[in-house]
Order: structure tokens, then C-alpha cells, then sequence
């Protein structure tokens, strides 16, 4: 059964304009009136099944939707969702005043997920991502978390941002290794990754508004964690370099239209390489890490003049040919721009310097007329596993793609449980992890361990 929404980059030309004025700007603290995330939650409905798909995911089913443990009598909300070696580790949001930590669930009956620890619960600050992989470098061999960390107000000068190392390699007992700090005024790292490169181990950030608030400070950075008790900066992105006129958020673009520019997210490829920044109005940059202290600029997706930016978040396909690009429009109506929450952009990035469209994707409900700005509508996080592309969509659900030919995708189904608001998304062994942000984990499993 093949869904009617997706589109290809020839009808690009036929979308609809809006002639309405920006209230708010998805995920930008800067943006006027803006919304939190998970201030919505459970204030929309979309009709339909909890699960609905084609054959090629008829096997899943929903095994457990299980809240995360208050802590100190305080409920927080889950952030991202990450799976390694059967535990789930969740990072968490800003609910109750943050400082949720890390949750990390034993998935050894994954019909029956258990809480068995929390580490980097530092207070007056919130954990929203967390990678975990197996590493060994002279300093460290075992399974390394690192974890970004936000203040709560960006000018308490009682705590500070950056990223946590532990040592998880018994999970359930997990060990601070070292901490990499942010200047003082700045909110801390969003989103980040972890990569290898032989023995050397690479922490990538994202710190958005870095050099807006400090000027000695930049959004992107290239981290050595080699040794993960001292962690060292040995490179650090100007985007001044892309966009002259750029004052660490503001520029505008080669159509004159006023634009925003922040690092929000970051990925590497599989071999340590190459290098992913969601750098919002100024699409996807690429880079070169292959040597980290002389990282190269590569180039950039673009958007056209009639396209809100809001570049959020990445993953590839395709042996890292294939590109693809979230956008977290929670606005659907600016003066200028075409009516629409955030949808999915895919490109062709063969040719790394030169990033050509191929398709998009876009929901029911991200066409749907007449509500507010809301980050119920746009699509937030993707993952690839195989030749399906799976994206949470906060109320949305998670929508499963086939990417089989990236030039024309076609949705094989969708979970969405009642009153869900989905921040993440992690496909490992035969389940399916969502984080939901009001009411915990949501495990789905897949019928007799069946890859897509």
C-alpha cells in the first residue's frame, strides 16, 4: 500500500505560498513567542490505527510502553533515544525543572524493559542526547557514552554546558570519565556524535548560538576524547567563513531573504570521515574530518527562496550517498515562504561539494490547514536502517519509509499510539525504540527478528 505524500523535486515549483508573519521559529530560543517543546502534548488527534503499514512491517506490534522513574519525586520528560548491546538510553528534557539525567533500561526481555540506572543528572541543566559505542584507544578501551548538557537559564553562572564522557561498559554502573565545558555564557552543546577514527576518538557538537553570545566561541566543534578524562578542542567552525554579513545568527541569503543560522545537530559517517552540521537556515553543511586539525568545509544543501530552512537533523543512506535532511518548521505561515510544517528533504551527495535535491516527504498532517504553530505538525528525527527510513514526527507518530529509490519514497505505515508526542526514534536487533516524550519508552517488536 503505497501513501500519496510524498513528493519529488520537479513539483517543487507548484507549492502554495502564505502571506502571513513568523510568530515562531521551530527550536529557536531567539524566535518571537517561542514554543516549547512538549507544551502541546496530548491537545491534538490524528484518526487511524495505532499501527498501520503495508506488508513490509505487518510484523510489528507494540511490546511495552513503560514511564521513566521520577526522580527526587520529580517526573521528567524523555529527550532522544539510543540502543547499544540490548540497554536503551534515554536522555531527558526540561519537565520540572530538568536535570533528569540519562535513563538507562535493560532491554533483556524487551516486552519488559527495566530502569537499572541515571547518570549525568547534573542539576540546573538537561540531557537531550546521548551516543553510545564501543571504543579502544590507548587511554580507554570499553563502551563510551557521551552526553550533551544544556542549562536550564542560559546566565546561571551556577552551572555550565558542554558534554559528559562515561564509562558504561558495565551499564548499570556508569562511570564519569571527564566533561567538556562551554564558556559561561553559553547554553551548552544540543546535539553531538561519537566517532572513531582507528584509535582516536572524536566528539562532534553542536552548540547553537555559541558565537552569537560568545564571540570567542564557535557552534561547531571538532573534539579529541581520545582520552576521555581530558578532552581537548582541536577545531572549531566560523560560519562567517559561508555568509559574511553572518553575526552568529542573523544573514541573509543570496535571495536577500532574512535568515537564521545555529548548529543544531551533528552526525559522522561510518568510517570517521566526513562530518554532518544542521546549521538551520544554512542547510546541512559537510565537512572534511578525515584529518580533524585541518577539517575542510566541503559544501552544503540550499534552500530554495520560497523554502523555510530550519535544517534540524540528519542521516544517510545508501553507503552515505544518499542524504537526509529533517526540518523543524513549527510555523507553517510566513510572509513570503510556502505554507507547510516541517517535511523531509532527500539529496544526492555523490559529489560532496555540490548536494543535489531528489525528493521529499510529507505527512497528512503536515499539509494540514488552519492550526497554530505547533511542533506537533513537522517531522523532527531521522533514522535509516537498510532501505527504510524511519521519522519521528512528534504527535504525528513514527513513519516508516521506503527509500529503496530515494527519488521517489513512499510511506509503508506509521505508529501512534494515543496522545503520543515522539521525540526520537532507534531501530537495533528486532525492535523499534521510540522516546515519547509525555509518557516514557515505547519498545515495538518485529515478528520473528525479520529485517526490513
Amino acid at each position: 500500500m503505497k501513501k500519496k505524500f510524498f513528493y519529488s523535486a520537479a513539483l517543487a515549483g507548484v507549492m502554495a505560498f502564505s502571506v502571513f508573519s513568523p510568530k515562531a521559529l521551530a527550536h529557536d530560543e531567539l524566535g518571537k513567542d517561542y514554543i516549547e517543546k512538549g507544551e502541546d502534548v496530548g491537545q491534538y488527534e490524528f484518526m487511524g490505527p495505532q499501527l498501520e503499514a503495508s506488508k513490509n512491517i505487518l510484523g510489528w506490534k507494540e511490546a511495552a510502553a513503560v514511564q521513566i522513574q521520577k526522580k527526587n519525586g520529580v517526573q521528567n520528560n524523555t529527550a532522544d533515544v539510543y540502543a547499544h548491546k540490548g540497554y536503551a538510553y534515554l536522555g531527558t528534557h526540561t519537565a520540572n525543572g530538568g536535570g533528569g539525567g540519562v535513563r538507562v533500561f535493560d532491554l533483556k526481555d524487551p516486552s519488559d524493559p527495566k530502569e537499572v540506572a541515571v547518570f549525568a543528572d547534573m542539576p540546573g541543566t538537561w540531557q537531550e542526547k546521548v551516543i553510545v559505542k564501543s571504543v579502544s584507544t590507548p587511554e580507554f578501551t570499553g563502551d563510551l557514552a557521551v552526553v550533551s548538557v544544556q542549562k536550564m537559564n542560559r546566565l546561571d553562572q551556577n552551572t555550565t554546558g558542554g558534554f559528559l564522557l562515561y564509562d558504561v561498559t558495565n551499564p548499570e554502573q556508569p562511570k564519569k570519565l571527564g566533561f567538556w565545558s562551554t564558556p559561561q555564557n553559553v547554553r551548552g552543546t544540543h546535539e553531538l556524535y561519537l566517532t572513531e577514527q582507528g584509535n582516536r576518538v572524536l566528539v562532534l557538537t553542536a552548540n547553537p548560538y555559541s558565537n552569537f553570545y560568545d564571540k570567542t566561541s564557535h557552534d561547531f566543534n571538532v573534539v579529541d576524547a581520545t582520552n576521555p578524562a581530558a578532552p581537548k578542542t582541536v577545531y572549531s567552525f566560523d560560519a562567517s567563513q559561508l555568509e559574511p554579513e553572518y553575526d552568529g545568527y542573523n544573514f541573509k541569503d543570496k535571495y536577500n531573504q532574512d535568515r537564521v543560522g545555529f548548529a543544531h545537530s551533528v552526525k559522522a559517517d561510518g568510517n570517521g570521515s566526513t562530518a554532518y552540521v544542521s546549521f538551520w537556515d544554512m542547510g546541512t553543511l559537510i565537512f572534511d574530518i578525515s584529518k580533524p586539525e585541518k577539517t575542510k568545509f566541503l559544501g552544503r544543501t540550499e534552500f530554495e527562496k520560497t523554502v523555510q530552512g530550519a535544517a534540524h537533523s540528519s542521516a544517510l543512506a545508501k553507503g552515505g550517498n544518499i542524504l537526509i535532511e529533517t526540518r523543524e518548521v513549527s510555523n507553517p505561515k510566513r510572509d513570503g515562504f510556502e505554507y507547510g510544517y516541517g517535511y523531509t528533504r532527500i539529496y544526492d551527495i555523490k559529489d560532496k561539494t555540490n548536494p543535489k535535491l531528489l525528493s521529499y516527504f510529507k505527512t497528512d498532517a503536515s499539509m494540514t490547514e488552519g492550526a497554530r504553530p505547533t511542533f506537533a505538525y513537522t517531522v523532527h528525527d531521522p533514522k535509516v536502517r537498510g532501505n527504510t527510513l524511519y521519522l519521528s514526527h512528534y504527535a504525528a507518530g513514527v513513519r516508516a519509509l521506503d527509500i529503496t529509490n530515494p527519488s521517489s519514497p513512499y510511506e509503508l505505515g506509521y505508529y501512534r499510539p494515543e496522545n503520543a508526542y515522539f521525540w526520537g526514534v532507534f531501530v537495533d536487533r528486532n525492535y523499534m525504540l521510540a522516546s515519547d516524550m509525555g509518557s516514557g519508552l515505547k519498545v515495538v517488536l518485529k515478528n520473528n527478528g525479520q529485517d526490513d
